[in-house]
C-alpha cells in the first residue's frame, strides 16, 4: 500500500471515533505489520497482532521488534511497538507516531488503578456482598465516582478449539483495552463465578450518558472479535444507575442480557432494556433464583436432558416452532427439514415435558421455561470446545446459574 494510500486508511479509522484499537488496526494493515501500544506505566493499549504468540513477541519486545517512544509535545505518553516486514516511509513513520500518540493523549487514564483491586471490588459487586455504603467506599479507592453514572458489561469468550492456557487472561485483557479506547477509566475482571464455562469478564464503564455505555460495549465487541478468532462472543449491557446501592442490579441487568444474548441465534449482543419480556424475570432472578430454577425444571429441563444424552435438537425444533408463532411449515423451513420430522420432535416435546405444543396454555409455559432457561444461563446443546483436553470437545451447560 502506498504512503499516501496508508495514510487515508488510518485517518479514517481516527474520524470515525471508533477508538485507538481500530485506529492501530488500521495501521497494522496499511503497513502489513505488526503492532501493539503500551501507556507510559507499561499498561497495554491497543494490538493489532496475527496471533497469540506475536502478541507476546511484541510486548516482550523480541526478536525484530522496534519499541518507538510515542510523544505528545515534550511528554512521552507510551510506546508503539513494530514489527514490519519492510520500514516505512520516515514522513509516514513521523505521521503514524503521531497520530498514534495523540489517540494515546485522547485515551489515557492519568492513573492507573491496580488490577487486584479492581477485580475485587467488580467481583464483590456481582456477588451482592457489598451494602450501599462499602460499595460507595470502595469506588472512591478506586477514584471512581458513581454519581456521575456507571453502566456494566458482562462480556463472554467461548474458544471452538482447545486453547492456550492463560487464555482468559487474555479475554480480559481485550475487553478492558476495548472499554478503556472509549471510556479510559473502565474496570475489568474475570467473573470467576462457579459453574461458568468459558471466559466471563465485567466491565465497569463510568458515564452518565446510555449512548457512552453502548459505545463501549460495541468497542469490546470489536475488540475481541478482531483479536479472537475462533472465539464465539456473548455480550449484555445494562442501564446506567447512579446509586451505589443500584451497582449490584446493574451487574444482574448486564448479566441477564448476556445470558439472552448467549442463547440468540441473532444477537452477539444486547442491552437490558433489549431483552424483552425476559425483563420481567430479573427480579425473580435476583430475589428467588429456586423459583425460577423449579419452574425450569418442571417445564423444559426434560428436553435439555434429553438433547445432552442423545444429540437431538428439541430445545431448538421448540424454540423455533414458537417463533414461527406455530407454524409447522415454516418451522420446518427454517431447520431445513421435513414437517413429519417437526412433528415427531413436538411430539417427544409432549411426552417429555407433559405439555402440549397444540394448546395455548402448553405453549405459554414452555416459552417461559425456554425464557427462564436463558435467564438461568443454561447453553443449547452442542457448545463449544473447553480447554485443552476436554473429552469430546462439549461442554457442560449451566454457565452460572445464580448471578
Amino acid at each position: 500500500m502506498s504512503d499516501l494510500a496508508a495514510l487515508e486508511a488510518i485517518t479514517e479509522a481516527v474520524e470515525s471515533g471508533a477508538g485507538l484499537p481500530e485506529v492501530v488496526r488500521a495501521a497494522a494493515r496499511a503497513l502489513d505489520a505488526s503492532l501493539a501500544v503500551t501507556d507510559a506505566t507499561g499498561a497495554t493499549l491497543a494490538v493489532a497482532a496475527r496471533s497469540p504468540a506475536e502478541e507476546r513477541t511484541l510486548l516482550s519486545q523480541g526478536d525484530g521488534v522496534e519499541s518507538v517512544p510515542l510523544r505528545v509535545a515534550d511528554s512521552v505518553v507510551g510506546t508503539l511497538h513494530i514489527r514490519a516486514k519492510s520500514e516505512p516511509s520516515a514522513p509516514m513513520r513521523r505521521l503514524l507516531l503521531t497520530m498514534i500518540a495523540s489517540e494515546v493523549e485522547r485515551v489515557r487514564a492519568p492513573e492507573r488503578v491496580s488490577e487486584t483491586a479492581a477485580a475485587d471490588f467488580l467481583r464483590a459487586v456481582l456477588a451482592k456482598g457489598l451494602g450501599a455504603e462499602e460499595i460507595a467506599a470502595r469506588a472512591g479507592e478506586l477514584s471512581l465516582s458513581i454519581e456521575d453514572g456507571v453502566s456494566m458489561i458482562v462480556a463472554r469468550a467461548h474458544p471452538q478449539t482447545p486453547t492456550d492456557e492463560g487464555w482468559r487472561g487474555r479475554v480480559r485483557a481485550v475487553a478492558e483495552r476495548g472499554a478503556r479506547a472509549v471510556a479510559s477509566h473502565s474496570l475489568a475482571a474475570l467473573c470467576e463465578r462457579e459453574g461458568i464455562v468459558g471466559a466471563e469478564v465485567l466491565v465497569l464503564v463510568p458515564g452518565g450518558e446510555d449512548a457512552l455505555g453502548e459505545r463501549a460495549a460495541e468497542a469490546v465487541l470489536r475488540e475481541m472479535q478482531a483479536t479472537l478468532p475462533g472465539y464465539t462472543f456473548a455480550l449484555g449491557r445494562s442501564r446506567v444507575t447512579r446509586e451505589a446501592a443500584e451497582l449490584p442490579r446493574a451487574a444482574s441487568e448486564a448479566l441477564l442480557a448476556a445470558n439472552v444474548a448467549q442463547g440468540s441465534r441473532e444477537d452477539a449482543a444486547l442491552a437490558f432494556e433489549q431483552t424483552g419480556a425476559y425483563r420481567l424475570l430479573l427480579s425473580t432472578m435476583s430475589d428467588n433464583p429456586s423459583e425460577l430454577e423449579r419452574f425450569y425444571e418442571e417445564t423444559v429441563e426434560p428436553l435439555v436432558a434429553y438433547d445432552e444424552q442423545y444429540e437431538t435438537d428439541l430445545v431448538l425444533t421448540l424454540e423455533t416452532f414458537l417463533e414461527a408463532d406455530g407454524n409447522v411449515a415454516g418451522t420446518a423451513q427454517r431447520l431445513f427439514t421435513h414437517r413429519h420430522t417437526v412433528y415427531y420432535r413436538l411430539e417427544r416435546v409432549r411426552e417429555l415435558c407433559g405439555l402440549d405444543v397444540s394448546s395455548s396454555d402448553g405453549r405459554e409455559k414452555l416459552s417461559l421455561g425456554l425464557k427462564a432457561m436463558r435467564v438461568l444461563g443454561i447453553a443449547s446443546a452442542g457448545g463449544p470446545a473447553s480447554e485443552a483436553g476436554a473429552e469430546g470437545g462439549r461442554v457442560p451447560r449451566r454457565q452460572g446459574r445464580r448471578p
